[in-house]
């Protein structure tokens, strides 16, 4: 008898350590959870032309501000959270830059944006509050700008010739210096600190070719019959494509790796878009489902696909560059009566956001800004998310009015 109760007992332990395993084991495939805010009383009403923060029931008093900036600024601004840096309209696609002067001066932090009517190129210093122009020469009709990361260089596609039916590219430097133009009708750009992507695409496929980004030494890395697509790096050694979104057509999503081969990681889904992180392992991904908008995050080694407890368009949201976490505005209340993302880039409808942090690492979704009582109540839809290396600013554009705007994390 006393030989069976201590078998019992034993393969109750064995048991309960299998258990413990399995957990640990299993633990990095867990869903991610909402997590408590650390300012739960976020709405921002307006007091005497600046917006403040009330202060948190458990964070003690908040003394953040929102400060406008002019369009001729030459002295500091007052130090505040979040800054309306342009009142726009501006290009969207923007960079962050962080620069050490010296060894015993702080990281200095600067904006690189262009203004949509006259093309000029500024750089606004969070770190002074000042906005400088940094280039004479102008590329009017602007129509988006990708940035190095260092902001050298902004890649800027604008229309032109009869009925504007052709799309130019060039490379537009921030100093002022000869830029210099790339092929016609690309249909997108990527880049990295060291490499230039560019995609032609027409009705019998696309072709992909990468390049330093001086645009010398060219070389095509892929061709597909798929039409209509988008591309973005994914680490140094392999690429995201994805069919252009429609929420009335199903598309996918496929890591290319450095001979051009296709796996697809994502789809058929409708109104399906891409993100990957700067190391290539996640990819977050956005779709629509009978108009409810849907997200999840996607390994793109294993395959495997984590739904998100916030929703939103991957286009509204940026990764940190460690691959640590994504921030994201996140559409408070949208209608289920819309083609997502169809309506919202063609301007049919417009959100009011919360900017949310989905926490890669820790496995949760922080709720970070809310912008419902911003703008005389109207809110701000946000777009064209940046953030700096050492994710101290977030930096967006207000869809509604091409505002740009800034959030000290």
């Amino acid at each position: 008898m006393q030989r069976k109760y201590f078998i019992i007992v034993a393969v109750v332990i064995v048991l309960l350590g299998l258990g413990v395993v399995a957990y640990f084991y299993f633990s990095d495939s867990a869903g991610i959870e909402v997590a408590p805010s650390a300012n739960n009383n976020a709405n921002l009403p307006i007091v005497d032309e600046a917006a403040q923060i009330p202060p948190a029931e458990t964070a003690g008093t908040n003394t953040d501000t929102v400060s406008t900036i002019s369009q001729n600024t030459s002295s500091p601004s007052p130090v505040a959270r979040l800054v309306q840096i342009s009142e726009g309209p501006v290009v969207s696609g923007m960079v962050v830059v962080n620069k050490t002067v010296a060894t015993s001066s702080p990281v200095e932090t600067s904006v690189s944006y262009i203004e949509r009517q006259s093309g000029n190129v500024y750089s606004y210093s969070m770190t002074t509050g000042t906005r400088t122009r940094t280039n004479n020469k102008t590329v009017p009709g602007i129509q988006s700008a990708v940035w190095l990361p260092n902001a050298s260089t902004t890649f800027v596609r604008y229309l032109s010739g009869e009925n504007l039916s052709t799309i130019n590219s060039y490379a537009l430097r921030a100093d002022g210096s000869e830029g210099f133009f790339l092929p016609q009708n690309l249909s997108d750009i990527a880049v990295s600190s060291t490499s230039l992507l560019t995609l032609v695409s027409g009705v019998n496929g696309s072709i992909a070719s990468i390049s330093r980004t001086d645009g010398t030494q060219i070389k095509e890395i892929f061709t597909t019959p798929l039409s209509s697509l988008r591309v973005s790096f994914a680490g140094k050694n392999q690429y995201v494509a994805y069919t252009k979104p429609s929420a009335r057509l199903t598309g996918n999503v496929f890591i290319v790796d450095s001979a051009g081969r296709f796996s697809r990681i994502a789809g058929p889904l409708n109104g399906l878009l891409a993100r990957a992180s700067p190391s290539g392992k996640w990819v977050l991904v956005s779709y629509s489902i009978a108009g409810t908008m849907q997200m999840n995050l996607v390994n793109a080694t294993t395959g495997e696909s984590i739904p998100l407890p916030v929703a939103t368009i991957a286009d509204k949201c940026v990764w940190t560059a460690d691959d640590s976490a994504v921030y994201c505005g996140v559409p408070v209340s949208p209608s289920p009566n819309f083609n997502y993302p169809d309506d919202w880039y063609q301007g049919a409808v417009s959100f009011s956001d919360r900017i949310w942090k989905i926490d890669v690492a820790g496995r949760y979704a922080q709720f970070v800004l809310d912008f419902s009582k911003e703008k005389d109540g109207e809110g701000l839809d946000a777009t064209a998310l940046a953030i700096d290396q050492l994710n101290t600013v977030l930096v967006f554009v207000n869809k509604k009015d091409g505002s740009l705007w800034s959030y000290a994390l």
